[in-house]
C-alpha cells in the first residue's frame, strides 16, 4: 500500500504539477480524486489535523459557492466541514499526505519539504 496519498483535481495545474513531481521521483502513491471520491467528515477532520489548520483555512475563497454560502462569516468548524463535503470544490488543493503529515502543495516547495 502506498504511504503517500494525493487529493487531486486533474483540472488544476497546481495539482497536476504535484502529481508530476511524485511521478518524476518514482514514488509509490495513491490518487484520491476528491471531487469524485468525496471525503467523509472523519477524513476531512483527520486531514485538517495533519495539516495543522482550521477548516476555514482549507477553503477556496475564490469559488462562487463560497460567496453563495456566505462562508466568510462562518466560524463553526462542523458547518464549514459539512459545506466542503457538500461542495468538495471548496477544498484547497492539492493535498499530499505522507506518514501522518500533510501539506497543501501550493507552492510546490511545500511538497518538496514533505518528501525530505
Amino acid at each position: 500500500m502506498a504511504n503517500i496519498k494525493i487529493w487531486h483535481n486533474s483540472r488544476c495545474s497546481k495539482s497536476r504539477n504535484a502529481l508530476q513531481l511524485l511521478e518524476e521521483k518514482n514514488l509509490d502513491f495513491e490518487v484520491k480524486e476528491y471531487l469524485k471520491q468525496i471525503p467523509s467528515k472523519e477524513e476531512l477532520k483527520s486531514v485538517l489535523s495533519q495539516l495543522g489548520i482550521s477548516a476555514k483555512e482549507l477553503l477556496r475563497t475564490g469559488e462562487d459557492i463560497y460567496k453563495q454560502l456566505n462562508l466568510k462569516s462562518e466560524t463553526n468548524e462542523d458547518k464549514i466541514i459539512d459545506a466542503m463535503i457538500e461542495n468538495p470544490k471548496l477544498i484547497e488543493r492539492p493535498i499530499i499526505i505522507k506518514n501522518g503529515k500533510a501539506v497543501i502543495a501550493r507552492p510546490i516547495e511545500n511538497l518538496e519539504e514533505l518528501l525530505k
